[in-house]
Order: structure tokens, then C-alpha cells, then sequence
């Protein structure tokens, strides 16, 4: 028996390979399908299931395209109601694979699909679970998704979620390995461990949700108090994942034409496309396309894409890194942004040469603009428990997620500073602000790391008074 966690950093995901005398499952497998298809092939094995623990609204799985190009039938759990063919599992089905067995448990809450996969080794054991977005390390799965969907408020969810907890997982041995869907950076939870693979024993000591103490209503009550609101690209990923997609092949062809700078201009003046570049944030600095949106490669590239990219099928026009342009649109498609239409060929210097214009963002470091820090206006880009550690003592907090909703505060003529906790997020935003016309910023190279290092006065959050 094999099991292979293939975990994936920028979407903080993992799929899940098991092989057992030469039959496979796939469980929860990302958009493109070829490395599970190598990965058996050196097996000598035959990819026999393709479980869904859910319908996904982080990514687009690749069990529709893995189903039509192996013939292995998709599993759901009970009450999944998708636009293919499907096994919809009965709670406790068993399937055979190989000399050991993989049960359902159904574990609706996070989603009313949801289900948890058990593994049992060959001496009948309980080995493993598959736990999906049910049960994270550290947390649980966020119950306020499925709302709509189910007609039932995010308490209700809630609760239906602490219930599949207390009667499904928490009866099982301390010894069974816990495989989560997601891990640490996953909008689809708030506290998770940056460990991916844990025991259940260690989980009910360490998970707040997993206290034997525990009632339903203090449950309840913590998995839902201080939810942020969901990315705005979730339910296309859902509807995706239920309904199928285009194979990522024609998406891939489609999105690597290279195109001229003429043809690039053209395409983006006729088509209204966000011209995105996924360079490194110094490069972009240094000089971009006007009017350009950066989002790195190097940063979570995917997930921000999906955040701030508010319309999923607006045209996509690439700027990126020589021979990464296969890798972005692969990354773009994983959530559901299957819009690329070409990339610049030859990049930015291209379009230089062909004496087009150039702008740039002005970036100092830390040490170079610290005695302004604490007297000019600061934007502060973190996420809300960075701000609430510790920021610059009177800057402004705009997360970068929220942007938009913010840009009446910035100041129309005069200077400010923005910056985030290590630059990447920061030229985001610059890019964001410039795109709506405000050009008044610099950004502070090296964030927050760079600020608290150079001396400027930092301060930590004080909660407001409730007197």
C-alpha cells in the first residue's frame, strides 16, 4: 500500500495517490491530470476511483478530465448532485482497491456533500482519513460556503458540522493519520497548522474544535466568529466542479500565442482584457505596461488572481518571466480563470523597444524614508491579524483584499507609503492604485519586516472599548 500526499504551496491544497497491488485512487486531484497518470504508469497501475471529498470552491478539480481520460468513475458523497455521471456514495460504501478498503463517512457541515474518506489497510485496520475540508490540523472547515446552496444559515451548518465531528471522527483511534484537503494560507479555514499531515490523537489535543468538552452552541460560536467573506471567485469554482469544465488543454493552446507588442495592444484595446503580470515584484518596480495589474509568480499567485480579478471571464493578457507563460495559465485555470488569451512575446522589453510607454513605481527602502514613516500617511496592505500584532504607529489599515472598498481614504495630492509585511502584496496594491489613477504613492521595499528593523515607531493593536 501507497499513500502520497501531492500538496501544492501557492493553493495550500492536497490531493492524494493510493496504490494498493496495483490499483489507484485519486482523491481530490487538481486541474491538470498528466502527473497522475505518469505516476501509475510507473506503478504499472491502473487509476481504478476519483474521489471528490466535496464540491470545491477554492480550485478546479481534475476529476472531470481524469475520469474521461482514465474511464475511472468519479465518487461523491451522499446528496452531491453533479451534472455528470458520478458514483454518489451511500454513507459506510465500501470500495475495494487493490487489498485494502476506502469507506465513506459522511460529514456534511462544511458542505452538505461533504464526505470523509477512511482508509483501511490490508488486515482491515482503520489506517487513514481523507478528511477534505471537513477537518483541517488546527481547524475546521469554514460553514458559511454552502448557505445557498442549502438553504440553511451558516449556525445551522454549524451545527449539522459539529455533529458529523462528534459521531463520525472523533470515535475513531487516536493512531489514524489525519490527510486534510488544505493546509495553512487556505481561505477555506482560519487557524490552520502549517503541518499537512497529522494524527487524530494529536488533532484532539490540539484542535479547538475537537475539545470532548465542548457543546454544540460554543461551537458553533467559535468556528464562525470572526469569518471574512469569502473570495469573490468561490462559487464559479463550484459551479465548475458541478457542472465540468473545458479541457485544460484547449485552455492552455489558447492562452501561450505569443503575440507582438502591435498584436498585445491590439488584443487589449478590442477585448477589454486585464493585462497581468506575473513577474517579480522588483522587475515590475522597475518598469511595467501602464495600467498593468501585478500579481507574481512567486507569491500566492492563484489565490490573489482570484481575489482581486473581480470578473472570472474577462480576457487575460500575460507579461511573464520567459518561459513561465505555461506555468501561469496552468495556475490561472486551477481557479477557474480560463480567460488567458496570449502573452507578450519577448515581455516588457519588447514592448520598450517598440517605443511604446513605460511606467515604473516609486519604491524606497526602509532606512531611506523611516523619520517620514511616523509623520506622513502610511497604508498598511496585511491581512487584519498582522495589522492587529503590530503596525506602524497611526497608519492606515487597508488590507489588500479590500482595496477597492478603501480607495476614498487615500490622499488625492499628497504623498503616502504603503506597504505590506515583505513587499509582494505592497506593488500589488501600487498596481491596483495606479490603475485608478492614484499615482501619488511609494512603496516601501522589504514591508514591515524592513520598517520594524530600521527603528520606526510600531504600536500594538488596542481593541476598542466596549464601555
Amino acid at each position: 500500500m501507497k499513500v502520497e500526499q501531492i500538496y501544492t504551496g501557492c493553493l495550500a491544497q492536497g490531493a492524494y495517490y493510493i496504490e494498493s497491488n496495483g490499483e489507484v485512487a485519486i482523491i481530490d486531484p487538481l486541474r491538470e491530470t498528466t502527473p497522475y497518470i505518469k505516476r501509475a504508469a510507473e506503478d504499472k497501475a491502473t487509476i481504478k476511483y476519483i474521489f471528490e471529498t466535496h464540491f470545491h470552491a477554492d480550485f478546479v478539480s481534475g476529476h472531470v478530465t481524469l475520469s474521461k481520460e482514465t474511464g475511472a468513475p468519479i465518487v461523491y458523497g451522499p446528496t452531491a448532485n453533479p451534472s455528470f455521471d458520478a458514483i454518489i456514495a451511500k454513507d459506510g460504501q465500501e470500495f475495494k482497491l487493490g487489498n485494502i478498503t476506502i469507506i465513506a463517512l459522511h460529514t456534511p457541515g462544511h458542505t452538505m456533500e461533504s464526505t470523509t474518506y477512511l482508509l483501511k489497510d490490508e488486515t482491515g485496520k482503520d489506517y487513514a482519513i481523507f478528511s477534505g475540508d471537513t477537518l483541517f490540523l488546527g481547524d475546521v472547515g469554514r460553514p458559511d460556503l454552502a448557505q445557498k446552496a442549502a438553504s440553511m444559515t451558516q449556525e445551522e451548518l454549524a451545527g449539522t458540522l459539529f455533529d458529523s465531528l462528534r459521531n463520525k471522527i472523533m470515535p475513531l483511534a487516536d493512531e489514524v493519520i489525519v490527510y486534510p484537503a488544505h493546509g495553512a494560507g487556505s481561505a477555506c479555514g482560519k487557524n490552520m497548522m502549517k503541518e499537512t499531515v497529522d494524527t487524530l490523537g494529536n488533532q484532539k489535543k490540539m484542535n479547538y474544535a475537537l475539545r470532548a468538552d465542548m457543546t454544540k452552541a460554543e461551537f458553533v460560536k467559535e468556528v464562525t466568529d470572526g469569518l471574512l467573506p469569502p473570495p469573490v471567485y468561490f462559487p464559479l469554482n463550484v459551479k465548475m466542479n458541478k457542472e465540468g469544465y473545458e479541457d485544460i488543454d484547449n485552455v492552455l493552446d489558447r492562452g501561450t500565442q505569443a503575440l507582438s507588442p502591435e498584436a498585445f495592444e491590439t488584443a487589449a484595446n478590442e477585448t477589454g482584457a486585464v493585462v497581468l503580470d506575473v513577474r517579480h515584484q522588483n522587475e515590475f518596480v522597475k518598469r511595467h505596461i501602464p495600467r498593468s495589474t501585478f500579481i507574481g509568480l512567486n507569491g500566492d499567485f492563484a489565490p490573489w488572481v482570484g481575489a482581486l480579478v473581480a470578473d472570472v471571464a474577462q480576457p487575460i493578457l500575460l507579461i511573464a518571466p520567459e518561459g513561465k507563460e505555461e506555468e501561469a495559465v496552468t495556475r490561472l485555470s486551477r481557479v477557474g480563470f480560463d480567460g488567458t488569451i496570449g502573452y507578450l512575446n519577448g515581455g516588457v522589453e519588447a514592448w520598450e523597444a517598440s517605443g511604446r510607454e513605460i511606467d515604473t513605481i516609486v519604491s524606497k527602502t526602509a532606512e531611506e524614508v523611516k523619520d517620514e514613516l511616523n509623520t506622513k500617511p502610511v497604508f498598511d496592505v496585511r491581512k487584519v491579524g498582522e495589522w492587529q500584532s503590530e503596525h506602524v504607529e497611526n497608519a492606515h489599515h487597508t488590507p489588500l483584499s479590500l482595496l477597492n472598498n478603501h480607495l476614498s481614504e487615500f490622499p488625492e495630492k499628497e504623498t503616502f507609503y504603503v506597504h505590506c509585511a515583505g513587499g509582494y502584496r505592497s506593488v500589488i496594491a501600487a498596481s491596483i492604485l495606479k490603475n485608478r489613477g492614484i499615482h501619488n504613492l511609494i512603496d516601501v521595499a522589504g514591508g514591515y519586516a524592513a520598517i520594524k528593523k530600521a527603528g520606526v515607531t510600531v504600536t500594538d493593536y488596542i481593541c476598542p472599548s466596549t464601555l
